[in-house]
C-alpha cells in the first residue's frame, strides 16, 4: 500500500509515520511540502503520489485563534478535506480524516454517539464539521475519526503546557467543569494503522464516521492532577505544583468549549473490534515515554 500522509510533523502525524510504516510506503508531507491551504498544491501532490490511502493528519488546531481567523481555519479544516476527498474518489483510494468532539455543544448529559446532531460552539468546531460533511458528500471511501482532548510528547498540548508551567513555578488554576477523555496521539495512530490493515477497511457498512477516544473520562483538573501524580514525576522527585479547580466562568477564552466532550466509541468497537486504553493508563505510557532514560 502506498500511503500519502499530511501533517507529518504534527502530534498525530509524527506518530502515524511510525505506525503506518509496516503497511507499505508512506509518503509523508509536512506543511512546507504540502500546504493544505493551497488546493492546487494538494491536488498536485496527490496526483504525483497516486496513493491507495490518504491519511489527513493536518489541521488548523488553534481553537481560540480561529475566532479571529475563520478563513484560515476553513481553508485547512473544511476546504482541504473536500479536495482530498475528491482526489481520493478519483483514484479509488480510501481517505482517513480526523475530526473532533468540538462539533458538539456539550449540552447532552451522556456521551455523544455518531447519530447525535452536531451543534458546534466555535469557529474551529464549525470548520471541522464542514470538513466532515465535505468528505461524506464527496462519495469517496472514507473513515472519519472523531477524537477528543488530544495530547502527546511533542508539539503544543495540555500535557506539555502543564509541565512547562509547573517548571516555571506557577500555581495552576484548571477548569473542573468540562469533562472528556484525554487521548494520547500514539493510541490514535496505532488504531488508524489497525483499521487500514484490515482486508477492506472501508467495506460496505463499515466505512464512515466513528468516534475514537480514550476509554473513561475526567475533567481538565482531573487530567492535570493525574499528570502530576505520575510515577515518573515521583521517581524524578518533581513535586506537584499548587493546583486549584475552577469553573469555566473563571477562565474565559475567545472560543467557547463544550462542557461535555464524552464520545461513545461503541460503534467502532462493535464493527472493528477496536477500543482504546483507559485515559489514565495511556497517560502512564505517555509519561514513561516522555521521561524514558532520565534519572
Amino acid at each position: 500500500m502506498r500511503i500519502l500522509l499530511t501533517g507529518a510533523n504534527g502530534q498525530v502525524g509524527s506518530e502515524l509515520r511510525r505506525s503506518l510504516a509496516p503497511l507499505g510506503e508512506v509518503v509523508a508531507f509536512d506543511r512546507a511540502g504540502l500546504d493544505l491551504a493551497q488546493p492546487d498544491v494538494v491536488i498536485a501532490r496527490v496526483r504525483d503520489v497516486a496513493p491507495q490511502a490518504i491519511v489527513n493528519a493536518g489541521a488548523y488546531t488553534a481553537v481560540d485563534k480561529a475566532e479571529s481567523e475563520p478563513e484560515a481555519a476553513s481553508a485547512i479544516n473544511a476546504k482541504a478535506p473536500r479536495v482530498l476527498a475528491e482526489e481520493a474518489r478519483r483514484l479509488g483510494a480510501i481517505l482517513v480524516h480526523y475530526s473532533t468532539d468540538y462539533v458538539f455543544d456539550g449540552e447532552k448529559a451522556s456521551p455523544y454517539t455518531e447519530a447525535d446532531t452536531p451543534d458546534p460552539l466555535s469557529v474551529y468546531g464549525r470548520s471541522k464539521l464542514e470538513g466532515e460533511r465535505a468528505v461524506i458528500a464527496s462519495g469517496c471511501r472514507h473513515l472519519t475519526l472523531r477524537t477528543s482532548w488530544v495530547y502527546g510528547t511533542r508539539g503544543r498540548n495540555f500535557l506539555l503546557t502543564m509541565l512547562r508551567f509547573a517548571g516555571e513555578g506557577r500555581a495552576l488554576r484548571v477548569v473542573d467543569d468540562q469533562i472528556g477523555a484525554p487521548t494520547w496521539c500514539r493510541e490514535i495512530a496505532d488504531a488508524t494503522a489497525a483499521l487500514l490493515a484490515r482486508p477492506d477497511p472501508a467495506a460496505p457498512g463499515a466505512d464512515g464516521l466513528y468516534h475514537l477516544s480514550a476509554d473513561g473520562f475526567t475533567s481538565w483538573f482531573g487530567f492535570a492532577r493525574a499528570i502530576f501524580d505520575s510515577p515518573e514525576l515521583v521517581r524524578l522527585g518533581i513535586a506537584r505544583p499548587t493546583l486549584e479547580a475552577i469553573p469555566t466562568s473563571e477562565y474565559p477564552t475567545p472560543a467557547r468549549r463544550p462542557r461535555n466532550s464524552r464520545l461513545d466509541c461503541s460503534r467502532l468497537e462493535s464493527r472493528a473490534g477496536l477500543r482504546l486504553a483507559p485515559w489514565d493508563e495511556a497517560l502512564g505510557g505517555a509519561m514513561a515515554d516522555l521521561y524514558s532514560g532520565r534519572v
